[in-house]
Formats: C-alpha cells, sequence, structure tokens
C-alpha cells in the first residue's frame, strides 16, 4: 500500500492533563477496494457509523478545547470498538443486513491494514497527553430492525469495572433533565473494548457516552450536546480531582 491515508485522524491541540474525546465509529468511509456489496443507503445508517459523533467531536475539539481521535474508515471495514478476536470485528451481519463483502475476508490483513495502526496511534498519542479524562463517544438508534422495543433514554453511561467517572456524570445529565441509561441500552461490562484496553488497563477515568442519535442529527443538535458533554465532562473532571 502506498500513501494510503491512516484510518484516524486527530483534531484539537492536546495538552498534558487535559481531557480528550476517542470516536471509534465516526466515519462511514469505505475505500474502493474493500466491496461490501450492500446498497449504498446504508452507508448512511447506524451500521455503518455512529451518526452525528463526528459532528460533535468535532466542535468539542474545536470549539470546547478537547482534542479529538477519530476513525476514518466504516465500522463495515473492520470495528475498531471490538477485540482483536471478536467475531463482529469484521462483521458479516448487522442489525438483520447481510455484508456479503465481508464473507470470507481477510481478517488479519484488515488488522494489519486498519486496526493495529488505529490502535497503536492512540496508544501513543495517549501516552503523550497523559489526559485527566476520556471521553468515549457513540451513538446509538432509538429502535433496532431487530428488536422493536424503544429506547427511552437521551444518553447513557457505559462502563466495565471503573464506574468512577460514569456515576457522577450519570447524576449531572440527570440534573439537566435528561433521561438517563445506566450501563444502557447495552453494558459496558459485555462491550468495553477500547476503553478496557486504553483507560481501564492503565487506570485512567473515562466516560463512555452514548447519545440517541434523533438528538445529534442536526448541526445545531450536535453544536448543543458538544458544549452539554464538554461542561459535564468539565464538572466529572473537578470532581474526580477532589478525591484524590
Amino acid at each position: 500500500m502506498i500513501n494510503e491515508e491512516p484510518p484516524y485522524r486527530q483534531i484539537g491541540t492536546p495538552r498534558r492533563g487535559s481531557i480528550v474525546c476517542v470516536a471509534d465509529h465516526a466515519s462511514n468511509h469505505v475505500l474502493d477496494d474493500i466491496p461490501l456489496g450492500i446498497p449504498h443507503e446504508l452507508l448512511n445508517e447506524h451500521i455503518a457509523v455512529d451518526i452525528g459523533v463526528e459532528g460533535v467531536a468535532d466542535r468539542m475539539a474545536l470549539r470546547h478545547n478537547v482534542p479529538a481521535h477519530l476513525a476514518t474508515i466504516s465500522r463495515l471495514v473492520c470495528d475498531f470498538h471490538r477485540e482483536e478476536d471478536h467475531p463482529n470485528l469484521v462483521p458479516q451481519e448487522s442489525d438483520g443486513h447481510l455484508i456479503p463483502g465481508n464473507i470470507g475476508a481477510n481478517i488479519e490483513a484488515r488488522l494489519d491494514r486498519f486496526y493495529r495502526p488505529y490502535h497503536a496511534a492512540l496508544a501513543e498519542w495517549l501516552d503523550g497527553i497523559e489526559p485527566s479524562l476520556i471521553v468515549s463517544l457513540h451513538s446509538f438508534t432509538p429502535t433496532m430492525r431487530s428488536c422493536d422495543k424503544p429506547r427511552p433514554w437521551e444518553v447513557a453511561l457505559l462502563y466495565n469495572q471503573d464506574d468512577r467517572a460514569a456515576r457522577y456524570a450519570i447524576r449531572m445529565f440527570d440534573e439537566l433533565g435528561l433521561t438517563v441509561g445506566d450501563n444502557e441500552p447495552y453494558s459496558g461490562r459485555q462491550l468495553n473494548a477500547t476503553m478496557n484496553r486504553h483507560a481501564e488497563a492503565f487506570g485512567r477515568p473515562y466516560l463512555a457516552i452514548e447519545v440517541r442519535q434523533d438528538q445529534i442529527s442536526s448541526r445545531a443538535e450536535q453544536a448543543r450536546w458538544a458544549a452539554m458533554i464538554a461542561d459535564v465532562a468539565g464538572r466529572v473532571q473537578l470532581a474526580l480531582e477532589s478525591e484524590s
């Protein structure tokens, strides 16, 4: 591969000890040499990208001094928020949609080309910053095709073993009048790969935030949530500092 763009981009000016943002599913980009065999319109749906997250993360970096590390390829090409041996690292099906181009895919090649460079760069970036708090930003659908049960939460906090920051944020979002999920719509104890690797493994506090996609579908909504998340993260940072 010659002159290929990396599978991530970093935006904003990091400062040692600052709050940072990580967005594993920020892009729906699929490279020309990886035909997925799906209708193009599916690339604009949640199976390909966390809708609204890129806009929120960009605004947090540019307007609220929260630098960000963002994926630049679709989760359908390689899902950075999975362990290397996870069966859905290169998904063959997502929410009822078959991904025929991924059947029989060379998993090791995608790990080498996308997954390992993404996580190696993230590790180096975090080591250089030594952040006081990591915001892992995702979004979720109001309903899933595979399950029509509604998801009432406007925002949710996920965590595995380390819930230090999440506990503060759950209360703070609740005080803003929001319906807040506590390890919903799925549990961070089952799916927390990036934060397990880059936060919990190093004792770094983090907020794994899921925003419902209908909350951040427009630029105005993305700007509102960027300001709100940055404010909550800043207050969580102060709360954690007061504990130490």
